[in-house]
């Protein structure tokens, strides 16, 4: 008798493991604001144009407009077309969170640091993570910067730039942004005299 309960339950957890196993192995979701970066980086490639909404200011040399989805958490959220012989020179530009006290946006960038640290990305059929090192911001320096590099790195990813700056701004703010942007060309690289116009 001992011996048929004993295989009954071994034979229970034997079939119930497969169902329990995989509800412990799922992957977090990414959600909320890495969901929202993510959205962004993942449409440099198309310079932004899924996300490009009205006009906001036109410049002499650039072109502000609204990000045309709401980012988790944003004040505000931009993307500037810049008018050069170079075609499709863009930035995107999120203010994430101003306050007049310093150890709040300190504490703002670090939680930014954490959700974009390591965030995994798809540009084209690669895989890619965002890998950046963090060091803590002081009241006396009043710019700090985070520039998250692509993990692995790739011919693909070579000119875009993830940021996440603190900054001080006049007369009494802190100012915490994301940003995803065209990096400059190479110190080595050579270029044409018109593509600074």
């Amino acid at each position: 008798m001992k011996k048929t309960v004993k295989t009954l339950v071994f034979l229970t957890i034997l079939f119930a493991l497969p169902w329990a196993l995989p509800a412990q192995l799922r992957l977090p979701v990414v959600s909320g604001l890495a969901a929202d970066i993510k959205k962004v980086i993942e449409d440099y490639p198309n310079r932004f144009i899924n996300l490009m909404g009205e006009v906001k200011v036109q410049h002499e040399q650039s072109t502000d407009y609204f990000c045309n989805f709401t980012i988790n958490g944003a004040e505000e959220a931009f993307i500037t077309r810049y008018s050069s012989k170079r075609e499709g020179v863009v930035s995107w530009e999120a203010s994430m969170y101003t306050t007049d006290d310093f150890e709040e946006a300190k504490k703002k960038y670090k939680s930014l640091f954490n959700q974009l640290n390591n965030l995994g990305v798809v540009l084209g059929k690669e895989h890619f993570r965002l890998r950046g090192e963090y060091a803590a911001p002081s009241d006396d320096n009043k710019f700090k910067t985070v520039l998250f590099v692509f993990d692995p790195a790739a011919a693909d990813v070579k000119k875009i730039r993830v940021e996440l700056s603190l900054q001080y701004k006049a007369p009494m703010d802190w100012q915490v942004k994301i940003l995803v942007y065209d990096k400059e060309r190479e110190d080595d690289e050579q270029g044409r005299e018109d593509d600074d116009l």
